[in-house]
């Protein structure tokens, strides 16, 4: 099935009720494609085949909803506290028709300990020292945080060390994607577990992901 009308139509509705209600700026309109939603559809070579997916702080659903049109394969759960975020996110579905897609509103910790996935995924959610705390807790034994990262991803490897071996993750992995095929490339990181055979719940409180001040998240919910 070609799914670029799918693409296509998620385009136009991110250029349009995204821009509106905030969720794209006004200036990322006119490179949604090479920015965002190309960018966010290399991490599929990541991907096992029929994975479950889950996209922590999915926002406007990248790159949750770009995988999911990329690879009807796989089952994507997009995990947005913010219920501005979670509408669109819903209206999209609805919209292109995603079988393969999940809405869940609230912080990926509130899943802690009660779902897994094979992919645990994001983009400029946090720097990985504390995006480690709250999605290794969703990784299947087998499975791996895919996160895309920017630049400095080397120098935020060297500062989450100590969460790495808290948590007991494995070696990071620094991959490039889309060379020779995309103007700018795509980075991202893949952490797995060291030894999948002694992943459990809970985690040690010292490797547990930090909460934002109680202000900060009374001023989140305000904006939702």
């Amino acid at each position: 099935m070609d799914r670029l009308p799918l693409a296509e139509r998620y385009a136009e509705l991110l250029a349009g009720a995204g821009v509106v209600r905030g969720l794209i700026g006004p200036r990322e309109a006119p490179r949604l494609w090479d920015r965002h939603l190309l960018n966010c559809a290399v991490l599929g070579d990541l991907v096992p085949h029929d994975a479950t997916v889950c996209d922590i702080g999915s926002g406007a659903g990248l790159p949750g909803v770009v995988l999911a049109i990329h690879r009807p394969d796989v089952r994507v759960t997009l995990v947005e506290p913010l219920l501005r975020r979670t509408t669109f996110l819903e209206e999209v579905v609805a919209e292109l028709g995603l079988a393969n897609v999940e809405v869940v509103r609230g912080r990926a910790d509130t899943l802690h300990g009660e779902r897994r996935f094979g992919v645990v995924t994001s983009r400029a959610v946090a720097p990985l020292e504390r995006l480690l705390g709250w999605s290794m807790p969703l990784v299947e034994p087998q499975g791996a945080l895919v996160a895309m990262k920017g630049s400095s991803v080397d120098e935020e490897i060297l500062a989450a060390a100590d969460v790495l071996n808290q948590l007991g993750c494995g070696s990071p992995e620094v991959v490039i994607l889309g060379e020779g095929l995309l103007s700018s490339t795509t980075i991202a990181v893949r952490v797995p577990w060291a030894d999948p055979t002694r992943v459990s719940w809970p985690l040690p409180p010292t490797a547990r992901p930090r909460r934002r001040p109680d202000h900060t998240r009374r001023k989140q919910r305000r904006n939702a």
